[in-house]
């Protein structure tokens, strides 16, 4: 029997998972990863943390499959994208904390590059819209504010890298700095049409091209883990950012196919082949995992907090012991009793872009309960994931393509069949559950396979996707359209400020 390993490393989780060659899980090890607020709008991760409760995950997994390293063809990584980190090139240690996708920090520099008039040219060459989400103003703010930093870059003494690069550093011990297309294409800093770091953005934001990672194709033979850490030499076969490696782990391979994670926030991508096509809607262009050197996309939406809204019912409104009452406790009411909130808890992400957005919770009476606002949470993350797919829709139709027909679903919250429905009723096309929803995971397999032989090509990876329940729309697109509008005018409510 042939394995696979898979390293999830997410925003609030490490996850480990050996996958056989058919895609099944054999088994798995998650860690929690501690969340560090050092005053608000700030968020980082420990580094080292990230790296040992990896690293025990990997360790656990292969140790509950009951199998050695040998057994393992390939191992693929799967990374929290944006999240950044910069380490000392001889000792391996961070010189910060790491800077994590949701941080706000960055924001001052740009607005600095917005008034500035760099915008179009940023979206040209990176697909993406000014935003303090993507790497480029962590890393500036990390030279700019850790004593030394920018001097020692300079002299070439510093890395940076997202994840990814950070668990492979690792892994090798120090052997190989990489990094692939897609993690790459969410650093504001890379040229997603040529697929290389772009000089003239690396000079607009003061960052020294020393510290960059090479940048491969997300399937080939990256390196060879250390032997002492995994019981023998495992390749690393595979890397993609998270949303990415989802959308291969959902096989969707074709121009059109569409995929959306509901995780600690939400990620709707669809795939545009080698088109690189740039939204009137607010939506972001990134490259898609590649397995030549050949350039191919994705349109992306991104909502900031998603599956977090239901971290926050429990840890901050104490209105549930663990995420697992929720659904229960929101199915206790008929609906939201006229209640919407807006969980802007970091500001605003695609299509809206708002920065100072904030949460707001409205429609209240004294009949309100706490099960009205948990619907509420929860229907929360269906509205803002409709508002991506129909910027989307609107986006394909303009470049000559059909709207999107169907959308495939996984992560942590797909499982709430609550949640999928009036996900369906609001789109008004099938919402379709994988029998593996862990796609992520799976997808970093799928390009560790495809790198060792396992599998000979992407229509052989689209045979092993199965369908586990598909929830069809109950409702009509008048009633739909009745609650969309509600959902914008909460929207505009929580933008005043």
């Amino acid at each position: 029997m042939t394995y696979l390993l898979a390293l999830d490393q997410g925003t609030s989780s490490s996850r480990s998972i050996v996958f056989d060659q058919s895609g099944h899980i054999v088994a798995q090890a998650q860690r929690e990863l501690p969340q560090i607020y050092p005053q608000p709008g700030w968020v980082e991760h420990d580094p080292m943390e990230i790296w040992r409760g990896q690293l025990a995950t990997a360790q656990d997994a292969i140790a509950q499959a009951g199998i050695k390293a040998a057994d393992i063809r390939a191992l693929g990584i799967t990374n929290q994208r944006e999240t950044t980190v910069i380490w000392n090139r001889k000792t391996g240690q961070p010189i910060h904390h790491a800077i994590v996708w949701q941080d706000r920090r960055g924001e001052p520099v740009c607005a600095q590059l917005r008034e500035q008039g760099h915008a179009q040219l940023i979206q040209s060459r990176t697909g993406l819209l000014i935003d303090s989400y993507f790497s480029a103003t962590k890393i500036k703010w990390l030279l700019d504010n850790v004593a030394g930093a920018r001097e020692q870059a300079q002299r070439g003494e510093l890395a940076f890298g997202t994840i990814d690069s950070w668990l492979m550093w690792q892994l090798t011990g120090g052997a190989l700095h990489a990094t692939d297309v897609t993690n790459a294409s969410r650093t504001m800093l890379f040229n997603v049409r040529k697929n290389e770091w772009d000089a003239e953005l690396l000079k607009l934001l003061d960052v020294p091209i020393e510290l960059m990672p090479k940048v491969l194709p997300s399937s080939g033979h990256f390196a060879d883990t250390q032997p002492r850490l995994l019981g023998g030499a495992i390749m690393i076969g595979g890397v993609a950012g998270d949303q990415q490696s989802a959308l291969f782990g959902q096989a969707c391979f074709k121009e059109g196919m569409a995929k959306n994670t509901y995780g600690t926030g939400c990620f709707l991508l669809m795939n545009t082949g080698e088109k690189f096509q740039t939204s009137s809607n607010g939506l972001l262009t990134t490259s898609a995992a590649q397995v030549t050197a050949r350039t191919e996309f994705a349109t992306e939406g991104s909502v900031f907090v998603g599956g977090a809204v239901v971290q926050w019912l429990r840890d901050g409104l104490r209105a549930i012991k663990g995420s697992g009452e929720v659904q229960s406790l929101a199915e206790s009411v008929p609906d939201s009793g006229g209640v919407m909130m807006v969980p802007a808890f970091t500001g605003l992400g695609a299509p809206y872009w708002k920065p100072d957005a904030r949460g707001t919770i409205t429609g209240l009476t004294r009949g309100t309960t706490v099960a009205h606002i948990a619907r509420a949470a929860l229907e929360s993350i269906a509205y803002q994931s409709s508002a991506l797919l129909q910027a989307m829709s609107r986006d394909a139709v303009a470049a000559g393509a059909a709207p999107v027909s169907e959308l495939r679903v996984d992560g942590g919250a797909c499982v709430n069949d609550l949640l999928m429905q009036f996900q369906a009723d609001l789109l008004g096309i099938p919402v379709v559950r994988p029998a593996v929803t862990e796609t992520t995971a799976l997808g970093a397999a799928y390009l560790a396979g495809l790198a060792s032989g396992v599998y000979k090509s992407t229509e052989e990876l689209s045979g092993l996707w199965k369908a586990e329940r598909r929830f069809l729309p109950t409702q009509g697109a008048a009633r739909a359209a009745e609650l969309m509008a509600r959902w914008e005018h909460a929207v505009r409510q929580a933008t005043l400020a």
